[in-house]
């Protein structure tokens, strides 16, 4: 089992979107199944096989307002800069909501990453590769 200390760690390594990949394959190898990330307050909750949730916040990160209106462009060019190193993850958190991300769930059974608007409509799904 996983501890919320387990996953400061790892989050400690990422400098950038490109960082991802790893930290993905990190927190597998902890034991996590699924990690929910929420826009507007940067709230993540790392499930584990048996569905039990942790919690994690992160230390300051200023209220998002998510944009009503979605857009996947918007959010594929945040994605495709940030993956190049570009932004920050607040950055990328601000372009997310700009483009109307409500929040992201990451599957590490499927290896994807799907970004849903306030309706729980699928903006974008990506599979996560490990280099």
């Amino acid at each position: 089992m996983f501890t919320i200390e387990n996953i400061r760690t790892a989050e400690a390594k990422i400098k950038s979107g490109s960082d991802f990949p790893q930290f993905i394959k990190e927190i597998k190898e902890l034991g996590v199944k699924r990690n929910d990330v929420y826009v507007s307050n940067g709230l993540s909750v790392y499930f584990d096989d048996e569905d039990n949730a942790q919690q994690l916040s992160p230390q300051e990160y200023p209220t998002l307002v998510i944009n009503e209106e979605s857009s996947a462009d918007k959010l594929k060019h945040a994605l495709k800069i940030h993956q190049q190193g570009e932004t920050d993850y607040f950055s990328f958190c601000k372009q997310a909501a700009d483009a109307g991300v409500e929040k992201w769930v990451t599957d590490l059974d499927e290896m994807t990453c799907t970004y849903l608007d306030a309706e729980g409509n699928e903006l974008i799904k990506e599979k996560i590769r490990i280099l």
